[in-house]
């Protein structure tokens, strides 16, 4: 249970910081182009693979990972999330796999959108 409050709590600040990032850089730009979530998808991704290489080399805590890994880069963006585990089954040695995960998240998440939006109508 601590640890699930733990996520929660850097989920929530991620998600704030989600929400402030992405409004920022949106109102800098004169076009609808999404900017303002590409930033954040890629201040995330750098965040999750900085605090994992701290993580990897011992220089952050389990319970400090879990705060600013799973819960506030999971509440930040889950694309960061992604793109990690893409990482480290390339890293594995698990090509294929990588890109398939990367495919079919891609094709069923777009699927699944089309369909959210169907069900609407």
């Amino acid at each position: 249970m601590k640890e699930l409050l733990l996520v929660c709590i850097g989920s929530f600040f991620g998600g704030g910081a989600r929400y402030l990032v992405g409004k920022t850089v949106q109102s800098q730009v004169a076009v609808s182009f999404p900017w303002g979530t590409m930033a954040v998808n890629v201040v995330g991704c750098f965040l999750i693979g900085l605090l994992s290489g701290l993580s990897i080399g011992g220089h952050i805590s389990p319970t400090t990972k879990l705060v600013l890994v799973t819960g506030f880069c999971g509440g930040f963006t889950t694309f960061s999330t992604f793109m990690n585990e893409n990482l480290l089954l390339g890293r594995d040695g698990a090509m294929l796999s990588a890109v398939l995960y990367t495919l079919q998240s891609l094709a069923l998440g777009l699927v699944a959108v089309i369909f959210g939006y169907q069900i609407v109508k």
